[in-house]
């Protein structure tokens, strides 16, 4: 009799260990609603247990689970709480799965104790310490795996629908594996070693993918660096330009004294000087940006050098929707591109930038294009560089239009390579 009690106990400890576990593993919300609906299911399936049990007997209702119990609870899954069919049937799946070590825990130890009674009671033991591991240990990792992406789920869920199909077929709707069938006995190490090489080759791939994220970030956080020195140095020229602006009281006193000795060519040199410094140091007028002033008079300057034509078009209002340094960011990496790929050019008449900027309804609009000598290549949608390293000024440009909600686009006709962006 007290078999009987604690092995309808531990049937009943089985399902509820099942289904709370499925639910973890499906990545269901932990809302008080949802731990609620998830109490009522335990009960109501323990309810049909019961039922099925003392109606069809115990070896019917195990024949019977995947129908009454695993199907409908990934039905409810999907339904109810709204999760993806496959992560409710590897939840569902993975839930049965972690039943087994438990299942191994009480044979041992009613084996060895020789008692059916200390068999159930190991069971249940068992299924309590590794519904804790469960949670708190392995629940996270699952989850993250399962919403990385569908290759992960179909690869998590390859395990527990093998062991679930290879379970039923040899133990409870045949005792192939109880006879001891070599095919049946070999099948699952067979499973396991398999699934195993395929982990090790995915896992392998997945970081090298995500050392090459890494590698990228910090290229890309190097050049966001830069741009951050690069602005404060056009910064320095701008107040070097209004302290020189300042000082032009010196410079008048100095010209009165030359004037006094009626010193003509001391005058002449001293203006040449005077007006080649101002030209140097101070930025030119393209819009009401100071910033995007500063940048587009630092390449006019770097286009003046290598002969380049450079016609620029900016309507562009005192604020933006950018930081300093994401303009800076963005614009310097455009520019410079541009003047690389122009510069080279041996005829230079054919030496040409356009740059037009303009803003509407409270986003910026980019157009940057420039004559180059070397036809470029893209690679989803971004021009690839053939110099080891190079390329990340168009990925960072990308990245700041697509943080700002922005989009983008790299193209290349008629002789013209054109950057265009909205954000």
């Amino acid at each position: 009799m007290a078999v009987t009690v604690i092995g309808l106990l531990r049937f009943g400890v089985s399902l509820v260990f099942g289904i709370t576990v499925s639910v973890l593993f499906a990545g269901v919300e932990r809302t008080r609603k949802n731990k609620r609906v998830a109490i009522y299911l335990c009960i109501v399936f323990l309810l049909i247990q019961t039922v099925s049990w003392r109606l069809l007997g115990l070896d019917l209702t195990s024949k019977l689970y995947p129908l009454i119990i695993h199907l409908p609870l990934i039905v409810i899954f999907t339904l109810y709480y709204k999760r993806p069919w496959l992560m409710s049937a590897i939840g569902v799946l993975s839930g049965y799965l972690c039943c087994q070590a438990p299942r191994w825990i009480g044979f041992l130890a009613g084996a060895a104790l020789d008692s059916k009674i200390a068999d159930h009671l190991f069971y249940i033991a068992a299924v309590l310490l590794f519904y804790y591991f469960l949670k708190r240990y392995v629940t996270g990792s699952v989850r993250q795996l399962m919403e990385a992406s569908a290759k992960a789920r179909l690869f998590l869920g390859g395990v527990p629908l093998f062991y679930y199909l290879f379970d039923y077929t040899t133990t409870i709707y045949t005792d192939v594996l109880y006879s001891g069938t070599e095919w049946a006995v070999q099948f699952m190490p067979s499973t396991i070693s398999i699934f195993y090489f395929l982990f090790v080759v995915l896992y392998y791939a997945e970081t090298q993918k995500q050392a090459n994220l890494q590698r990228e970030r910090d290229m890309l956080d190097a050049q966001f660096r830069l741009a951050q020195t690069e602005f404060a140095s056009l910064r320095q020229l701008q107040q070097n330009a209004a302290a020189y602006r300042h000082d032009m009281r010196h410079h008048f006193a100095l010209l009165q004294g030359l004037t006094s000795k009626e010193n003509i060519e001391g005058i002449r040199e001293y203006l040449r000087t005077a007006q080649s410094d101002m030209e140097a140091i101070t930025p030119a007028r393209f819009c009401e940006n100071e910033t995007v002033n500063l940048i587009l008079s630092a390449y006019a300057t770097k286009a003046k050098q290598a002969e380049i034509m450079l016609t620029v078009d900016a309507k562009l209002p005192d604020v933006l929707p950018f930081s300093d340094t994401e303009l800076c960011a963005l614009l310097s990496n455009a520019l410079e591109n541009a003047i690389q790929a122009t510069k080279n050019m041996p005829d230079k008449s054919d030496r040409s930038i356009a740059v037009r900027m303009y803003s509407k309804n409270n986003k910026l609009c980019i157009d940057i294009r420039n004559r180059y000598q070397t036809e470029p290549t893209f690679c989803r949608g971004l021009p690839v560089s053939r110099e080891q390293e190079h390329g990340l000024g168009t990925k960072s440009m990308a990245h700041i239009v697509e943080k700002h909600g922005g989009v983008f686009q790299f193209s290349a006709k008629d002789g013209w390579f054109v950057f265009q962006a909205t954000a």
